[in-house]
């Protein structure tokens, strides 16, 4: 590890906090950020030339591992035509028909650079539509960083132990309400009173950024009878899970349709993306077709276009997501058997190919739960693991995520890895 801590050290005189994400930067587990060098396929390769099963993933959007060969083509492809024209290409088409043509609740959408972007975006178009002010988010649900969203966020807040953020105005702030995540009743309850003032609800619908959790049928479906009470616009943010627990997202296993979706990782095949979509007499609103307005210099340029292109094409062939379920079950049911033998409190929280490992005696349904779990001992495990090769997010509240390149014997070595720091504990 010398050359990641002369790396860490270097970056912290120009960079804050020596990284360009907060998580990164490993310090709620005790320990400093591994620099990294390459991956290829389930594998990294830190600047010290060692070698890590990878269930990180970039966060997510690497659900085909790393330098997947189509995707690598694709980018070299467009790259060939030049990385960016402030002008429109047929790939942003192209992306954007495999998109609708995969999410029966997209209609129309626009393409942006980040997650956070995305639902910025969503967030102003709700506004807009309705002419109301008010948004509901979920305690634990992080949708970014803007202002209007950083309301007892989940994720690389969580993980600082921060309740927000210094900089966001108290006037913004008061005009998100978080309530308690799986727990209908306090939506139903919170809208007789402002339900008329409220222009959006925005969930994950599979939490991803307090751990994973999924939500009881009862509340993903319940949003929806409320926002339609209530005339709310109900919005999936999906960066997330869209393409990753199924190929029609998250809204597609549970049978709800939300008014926007927002998406970002998989649809970017490992490049800067984000996304929004929805219905078409909401999107028409955005300028130029309508008056709400939102713009961005390289939306939809072609190597993450032809990135994304590459990468549906990939994910929606036949069984693709049957070999990933099994691998991701497979890890899942391990975890819980090595904890179990071991004498070790821990439950495994999984959908689809996210799962996260949580040191809890009981189930974790909201982000009360989570953060009732034993993180010095979340911070041993991880520090253990890393020792054994095994890469993962330096954070209780974040997800793991398993991708097609991982083998069998990715997925055992890992086990054999929890089987043995589980028993130092």
């Amino acid at each position: 590890m010398e050359k990641s801590k002369e790396l860490f050290a270097r970056a912290c005189k120009t960079i804050p906090g020596g990284v360009n994400s907060p998580v990164r930067a490993c310090g709620s587990v005790g320990t400093d950020p591994c620099f990294i060098a390459r991956g290829q396929g389930s594998a990294i390769f830190d600047a010290d030339g060692r070698q890590y099963i990878d269930y990180i993933g970039s966060w997510g959007p690497l659900i085909l591992g790393h330098r997947h060969p189509a995707v690598i083509k694709a980018i070299e492809a467009a790259l060939a035509n030049g990385c960016t024209f402030g002008a429109p290409t047929e790939l942003e088409i192209e992306l954007a028909e495999a998109v609708v043509d995969i999410v029966p609740s997209v209609e129309m959408v626009r393409m942006v650079n980040s997650g956070t972007e995305a639902t910025m975006s969503a967030i102003r178009l709700a506004r807009g539509a309705t002419g109301r002010d008010g948004i509901v988010k979920f305690d634990g649900c992080y949708h970014g960083h803007g202002d209007s969203l950083l309301v007892a966020a989940g994720s690389g807040v969580a993980t600082l132990g921060i309740p927000g953020s210094p900089g966001v105005p108290d006037k913004v702030a008061e005009s998100t309400a978080s309530l308690e995540y799986n727990n209908i009743e306090a939506v139903k309850e919170y809208c007789k009173k402002k339900g008329d003032r409220t222009a959006a609800i925005i969930v994950e619908p599979v939490a991803g950024n307090m751990g994973v959790v999924a939500p009881k049928p009862e509340f993903i479906q319940g949003l929806r009878e409320v926002c339609d009470q209530y005339g709310i616009v109900l919005i999936l943010d999906e960066v997330m899970t869209g393409f990753r627990v199924a190929l029609g997202g998250a809204q597609s296993l549970y049978g709800v349709t939300p008014d926007l979706t927002t998406m970002g990782k998989v649809i970017g095949g490992g490049l800067p993306v984000g996304a929004y979509g929805g219905k078409r007499s909401l999107m028409e609103k955005i300028a130029p077709s309508g008056p709400v307005y939102q713009a961005g210099t390289l939306s939809g340029n072609p190597m993450a276009m032809a990135a994304g292109i590459a990468a549906l094409k990939e994910i929606s062939a036949p069984g693709f997501y049957e070999a990933l379920e099994k691998s991701s079950q497979t890890l899942a049911d391990g975890l819980k058997k090595a904890a179990a033998d071991a004498g070790v409190e821990a439950v495994v929280s999984r959908v689809g190919s996210m799962q996260t490992l949580f040191f809890s005696a009981g189930p974790v349904e909201n982000f009360e739960d989570a953060k009732k779990c034993d993180l010095d001992r979340f911070s041993k495990f991880y520090q253990g693991m890393r020792d054994e090769g095994v890469f993962l997010p330096p954070s209780q509240f974040e997800a793991w995520f398993v991708s097609a390149a991982h083998t069998e014997a990715d997925i055992q070595a890992t086990l054999k890895a929890a089987e043995k720091v589980f028993k130092q504990l």
